[in-house]
């Protein structure tokens, strides 16, 4: 199922065309919209840079399970011997690696037009980028595999994902920007709610993940 779908996403680049060109388009946006005053595009950075990240997630998480559904294969995948889980870790460890890149790649793009200097060390960077990257991937997996089966399944996800997003990017925003400003006490506090947040959202879709194909 993980080479199925990289496999695919390398062919036809759709997913990831659409969700860089967002991305861009956003960093690009909210820096001319803020000027040339270095103080505010500072003080923006945090809040933008995560914003694009999930929504640009959101277009991803609605693509989770279209490569099956257009070929009508979802069925056969659900009927299939076999532990159903292992269809769902496939599609976490695909969601999570294709946000990450994409967060890697934007990143410094942001910060460039934000004119923002690189500050902290890489590893603590990535740390934030790959915790954010679970918080999203986590719930909207699971959130993607509940609304599959509805006709009106993008506008479930989008409903739920984004009141569930909001302690994510609460996280996130706080961790960059102390990160940023080099504020370290404040910095893990906000890493250890990422930890605990993504730690419940691993445990609860495994335990409820064949009622999941129920609804």
């Amino acid at each position: 199922m993980l080479y199925k779908d990289g496999a695919i996403e390398l062919r036809r680049r759709d997913r990831w065309t659409v969700m860089m060109i967002f991305v861009v388009m956003m960093a690009f946006l909210f820096a001319l919209s803020l000027g040339s005053h270095v103080a505010d595009l500072h003080a923006a950075l945090p809040g933008i840079l995560w914003m694009a990240f999930l929504f640009a997630g959101m277009i991803g998480m609605g693509k989770t399970f279209a490569n099956e559904v257009r070929e009508e294969a979802l069925t056969g995948l659900i009927l299939a011997p076999g532990d159903k889980i292992a269809i769902y870790l496939a599609k976490l460890t695909g969601a999570f690696v294709f946000m990450v890149l994409i967060e890697i790649v934007s990143t410094p793009l942001f910060l460039e037009v934000f004119q923002v200097p690189w500050r902290g060390p890489w590893t603590l960077w990535l740390l934030i980028l790959a915790l954010g990257a679970a918080g999203f991937v986590e719930v909207g997996t699971l959130l993607s595999t509940m609304s599959v089966h509805t006709s009106s399944g993008d506008l479930i996800l989008t409903m739920l994902l984004l009141p569930l997003e909001i302690p994510v990017m609460i996280m996130t925003v706080q961790a960059t920007r102390d990160l940023l400003t080099l504020t370290r006490a404040g910095f893990w506090l906000w890493i250890h709610g990422l930890i605990a947040y993504d730690a419940i959202f691993w445990v609860l879709p495994l335990m409820l993940y064949d009622y999941v194909w129920e609804v």
